[in-house]
């Protein structure tokens, strides 16, 4: 859409939203995401309306390209993953940006202006004390979604049709091996190397696919949870779906750069944390070692996937922004792998394809 299609539109709307008396005063872009979608600040005037408002337009799907290649949905949902799972997460109490209105078939949405300081921007200057303040309210956030979320499960919500299996996590692996690898430039893998891979990832997705699921955000991480008014609010939910507990976990406390603040003891408090709360609040709980391992597991397979995908952002979409994350993402792939004795003998092989990785 045009910038003075999109302004007159957003205009049209707030007047819907906040009366006759609201005015639209004007309209900036935001940094977008990965995604399709574009964002706007909205800076209003009169009537019951904010001082401002996020306008976020629509494009292209609305579901991740795994959700697509593998048909995970019989049929198309019927209605917009992002307000379906606003409702539902709405309703277990998970903060939320409040949503003003919403015209899918005309490509817009009005929300919250929340700021621009995610959790990972607002700790930055913070002392260790603080930092793990902020992050267990993001744990407290996450709780929610897991447990209160899973227990009020609700088939019409979309979250609960889809889960992390066998197929899914494989997917995933192999977009690493294609665009990680294969069909990165200046990069070459023999069939031995990718046999070999593929069997590790098949062992790892096995165990992901024998633990028993909850509810998931699918990317908690510290860049789609936002600081404001002393809260965490949690944005960037529409991919939500069912899979082991530590996936969120690990999303929170091992992506992009997020060990150059979590330092590995602060990480261990957060996960004890983590799991004091989550035995308060009912949850099922297992052995310490069984738990560390799956945690283990599921980081290493996100950010293999996160590899693949900040690549393919960049040979596909056009988009290079994400290649700067590349270089502490695959040192921790390292420091992960060395932790569990059947990843170990990964590092040797990936090594000799990763410099970050030696």
């Amino acid at each position: 859409m045009e910038k003075k299609d999109i302004e007159r539109l957003a205009a049209e709307k707030i007047d819907a939203c906040f009366g006759s008396h609201s005015r639209l005063l004007s309209l900036t872009a935001l940094a977008g995401d990965a995604s399709s979608r574009r964002y706007y600040r909205a800076l209003l005037d009169g009537g019951a309306a904010p001082r401002s408002a996020v306008i976020m337009e629509l494009g292209g799907s609305a579901l991740p390209l795994s959700s697509e290649e593998l048909a995970l949905f019989k049929e198309p949902p019927r209605e917009l993953p992002f307000l379906n799972l606003h409702r539902f997460l709405s309703r277990v109490g998970v903060r939320l940006p409040a949503l003003y209105g919403h015209w899918v078939d005309q490509g817009i949405l009005i929300l919250e202006d929340l700021g621009d300081r995610s959790l990972w921007d607002s700790v930055q200057s913070l002392s260790p004390a603080e930092i793990l303040g902020w992050y267990q309210k993001a744990i407290d956030q996450l709780l929610l979604i897991q447990i209160a979320g899973t227990k009020a499960r609700d088939d019409s919500c979309i979250a609960f049709q889809q889960r992390f299996d066998f197929r899914l996590y494989m997917w995933e692996f192999d977009h690493f091996v294609e665009y990680g690898l294969e069909k990165r430039p200046g990069s070459k893998i023999s069939s031995g190397e990718k046999a070999i891979l593929r069997e590790n990832f098949a062992e790892i997705s096995r165990r992901l696919d024998s633990r028993p699921p909850c509810l998931n955000h699918r990317d908690y991480h510290s860049w789609n949870l936002m600081v404001t008014d002393g809260e965490v609010v949690v944005i960037d939910f529409q991919d939500a779906l069912l899979a082991p507990p530590q996936y969120d976990l690990a999303s929170l406390l091992n992506d992009r750069e997020t060990d150059r603040i979590i330092r590995p003891e602060m990480e261990e408090q957060l996960i004890r944390y983590y799991l004091e709360r989550r035995g308060e609040a009912g949850g099922k709980t297992t052995s310490r070692d069984d738990f560390n391992e799956v945690y283990i597991l599921s980081a290493l397979q996100r950010d293999f996937k996160v590899v693949g995908r900040f690549h393919y952002l960049e040979l596909v979409k056009g988009k290079p922004g994400y290649k700067k994350y590349l270089p502490p993402t695959l040192k921790r792939l390292k420091r992960n792998l060395l932790r569990l004795p059947q990843t170990e003998r990964l590092v040797p092989l990936l090594a000799a394809h990763f410099e970050e990785m030696r």
